[in-house]
């Protein structure tokens, strides 16, 4: 589990084929200092496990379903990735909670920086379309971010200077493909209503009537 604070922007160092799937090596330096074998690191918003520690790097074996779902088959060389250890229980909880499991990729569709500010608009595919609304949670890359504007097929963040020194968010401009997981908990209360939903008897379709 993580925040969606990204705690550093590091490199990728290399990305090779293997029979699993990839070795994605990332140059971290210094950071985060006492890494150990096992633990899990979130990398552009995906739960990886460093496999190997070494020489300022951490290793990470990506399977063909992490590199199906997510943008990190896509990586080259020299990439700037966001980076996040595992919270602690004990540690503040500053984002929202943040699975690292990318439920999906998508364009970004509009960069708009008149006026002093800087929105961004990413396409909202339709599998998880129904749970982003205005004011909800996203991680984008990572990154735990509030939905300024909501519209069909599309929402839009607003980013503050923090976050766009701070994470790689303001390399992401238009056309670029994102990570995005939506809040945990709007999926859980999805999936419970659905659940009652079936128990009762009671079709999504005559659900979107009553209302």
């Amino acid at each position: 589990m993580f925040t969606g604070l990204v705690q550093n922007m590091v490199a990728v160092q290399s990305l090779e084929t293997r029979d699993h799937g990839k070795r994605l090596v990332l140059s971290v330096g210094e950071w985060p200092g006492n890494a150990t074998v096992g633990e899990s690191i979130c990398v552009n918003g995906c739960c990886l496990t460093v496999v190997d520690i070494a020489h300022g790097e951490l290793s990470f074996d990506v399977v063909a379903q992490t590199l199906q779902h997510t943008t990190i088959g896509e990586m080259r060389i020299g990439d700037m990735v966001n980076v996040e250890r595992a919270m602690r229980a004990d540690s503040l909880v500053g984002g929202h909670f943040v699975q690292g499991h990318v439920d999906t990729t998508a364009k970004i569709l509009e960069v708009d920086r008149a006026n002093g500010q800087w929105r961004t608009r990413i396409e909202s595919p339709s599998e998880i379309d129904h749970f982003l609304h205005e004011r909800g949670s996203v991680a984008v890359d990572g990154v735990s971010l509030t939905i300024a504007t909501k519209s069909e097929g599309w929402f839009e963040v607003a980013l503050i200077p923090e976050t766009l020194a701070r994470t790689t968010l303001a390399l992401r401009l238009q056309g670029a493909r994102v990570n995005v997981e939506a809040d945990s908990m709007a999926k859980a209360v999805a999936a419970e209503v659905a659940r009652q939903m079936q128990r009762l008897g009671i079709s999504s379709h005559s659900m979107q009537k009553t209302l």
